[in-house]
């Protein structure tokens, strides 16, 4: 069995959805942006949203809210569309606000392996505890699946 670094820490973009926090590695975080007009694609799920031109490029943007199974929420000017690049497919994630860049130890996060079915959980890798804050860890892979 390897043996993990006890100093190894994540470097985590975090942001909201809702009241609850959830955090992706920075190496998968290719912008930030505020909200940009998105165009509806026909026939696509009800989780995304359309397609935005970002610099030339389209890139499709899903409403995690909508993929979670939670209520729909308006668009504020804390809203963003967190601009992924996972297993070479480029990709938005509509979130509610985002609210740092944060290390935490790698000892701090638990799998989630085993945690139930709901469907929310396919979603999450794991759960990252610091200080008083649980951060639930996006399973990116998993997210851009229906690509």
């Amino acid at each position: 069995m390897a043996q993990t670094d006890s100093n190894h820490m994540r470097q985590l973009v975090v942001f909201k959805l809702g009241d609850k926090e959830y955090g992706t590695d920075t190496l998968n975080v290719k912008y930030i942006e505020e909200v940009l007009p998105i165009t509806r694609v026909p026939r696509t799920p009800s989780f995304i949203k359309g397609v935005i031109n970002l610099r030339g490029e389209i890139v499709p943007v899903m409403d995690l809210r909508n993929r979670f199974n939670m209520p729909a929420a308006d668009v504020t000017e804390e809203t963003r569309i967190i601009i992924l690049n996972v297993e070479d497919i480029q990709m938005g994630i509509m979130v509610d606000s985002v609210l740092e860049t944060l290390e935490i130890p790698e000892e701090s996060v638990e799998n989630t392996a085993g945690f139930g079915n709901d469907v929310l959980m396919d979603y999450i890798i794991g759960i990252g505890k610091m200080d008083n804050r649980i951060i639930n860890l996006l399973n990116l892979s998993k997210l851009v699946n229906i690509f």
